[in-house]
């Protein structure tokens, strides 16, 4: 059995990789920062479909966090490794940059682009003593063409998709693969104020997509079948920007 890490996993996209990792009969660790209620409502749906899992808080903009929490379940779980790993989890806090903050510069950054580097570095030796991994980066549309109001997220994804190709240069030897998606307009909580009759008439397919939709992706990226693929990004986007 695979060990699977989603981080962000309690809700939207990550609820939604995480139910479909563990379909696919993967050990999932839902990663989450403080909703544990609804945490533990995907491990419980995990279970109720016939997989398994557990929960591992964590607040991914804290690398001491990152640290302990990670040693603490190696630790724990002596004999098993983490070989598929999920960098889902983000924030975004749009403004002009005219008017961004220090605060809303820093934070985006640091919880979108350095958590990548803090996760994936704790978990990436064990990948190449095994030789054998999946790194699966959600990014955004946001980060491959730009968008008005989120130069932070831009920046942050953009970066994220670098480091994707530049390790998937590194590490690809070792029969580990890394790859990223990148959503477009998704039907999540981070969306539910947006005016999704206007925006879809910029979407060839007229219509936002789902959370399921990118889980499928990410599961085809995490298994054999998608062992050729590395140092790509998937656009997840109904055609709106490729």
């Amino acid at each position: 059995m695979k060990y699977a890490l989603v981080t962000g996993g309690s809700r939207g996209i990550g609820k939604a990789i995480c139910t479909e990792l563990a379909a696919d009969g993967m050990y999932v660790l839902i990663n989450y920062r403080s909703n544990k209620e609804e945490a533990e409502n995907t491990l419980q749906e995990i279970k109720d479909q016939g997989g398994n899992g557990e929960l591992l808080p964590f607040d991914v903009s804290d690398s001491d966090e990152i640290k302990s929490s990670l040693d603490n379940w190696h630790t724990s779980n002596p004999d098993q490794h983490i070989s598929v790993l999920v960098n889902n989890a983000g924030i975004n806090k749009d403004n002009l940059m005219v008017f961004m903050s220090e605060d809303q510069w820093g934070s985006v950054i640091k919880t979108n682009l350095d958590s990548f580097f803090h996760i994936t570095s704790r978990l990436l030796t064990n990948m190449v003593i095994n030789k054998w991994g999946r790194i699966i980066n959600v990014v955004s549309l946001s980060g491959q063409k730009g968008m008005p109001g989120q130069t932070n997220y831009s920046a942050a994804k953009a970066g994220v998709i670098g480091a994707t190709k530049s390790l998937a240069m590194e590490i690809g030897k070792k029969k580990i693969t890394v790859n990223a998606v990148a959503p477009g307009f998704i039907r999540t909580d981070m969306t539910a104020d947006l005016d999704e009759k206007e925006l879809k008439k910029l979407i060839p397919l007229n219509r936002f997509g789902t959370a399921q939709e990118v889980a499928y992706a990410v599961s085809f990226l995490a298994s054999d079948k998608a062992a050729y693929i590395t140092g790509e990004t998937i656009s997840i986007n109904g055609g709106m920007y490729s």
